[in-house]
């Protein structure tokens, strides 16, 4: 999609190394937007047409519903099969706060990732990654925080994990 042929339903998410460069790219609709938050929706289109990050497959047009907050130490993508909409999971970045503006979000990602199966398990990856970056004390403090936070929200069902079930 061209720059020129987006309205303001749309915003350029930028997805940022630990440094602030730019690692990649895309478009998204805006469907939600609050004081401290962002949602948005987007297909999935990586660099290749399927990319597998622990139990979650992600392949090119799956249904990404994404979460970003300049407040938090995280975003959640939200991850649906394209063809059926069944729900994969839910993937969380570790991220330092994101920057919101009316077209554009970045996140600067921290390397651990915080994955959800439909059935409320959690999978911590990339933790070897995490702990050779670089990274200020407050803000290694503050990424296993967010961890933590993630952890929580999922067992108090809290949006939008309330979806998973609860175990018997």
């Amino acid at each position: 999609m061209d720059f020129d042929e987006l309205d303001d339903n749309w915003v350029t998410v930028y997805k940022l190394n630990e440094r602030g460069e730019e690692v990649w790219h895309y478009n998204a609709e805006l469907v939600g937007k609050g004081t401290n938050f962002a949602c948005v929706r987007a297909a999935f289109a990586g660099r290749h047409d399927e990319v597998r990050r622990g139990f979650l497959v992600f392949r090119s047009g799956d249904a990404m519903t994404e979460w970003f907050y300049n407040d938090r130490w995280y975003n959640i993508f939200r991850v649906q099969e394209g063809s059926r909409g069944a729900l994969k999971g839910f993937y969380c970045n570790i991220t330092r706060p994101a920057q919101i503006s009316e077209e554009v979000i970045t996140a600067e990602d921290l390397a651990l990732d915080v994955l959800i199966s439909p059935g409320g398990e959690i999978t911590l990856m990339d933790e070897e990654e995490f702990e050779i970056l670089p990274l200020a004390a407050e803000d290694r403090k503050q990424a296993l925080a967010a961890v933590e936070q993630i952890k929580q929200m999922v067992a108090n069902r809290v949006p939008p994990f309330d979806e998973i079930p609860h175990s018997s």
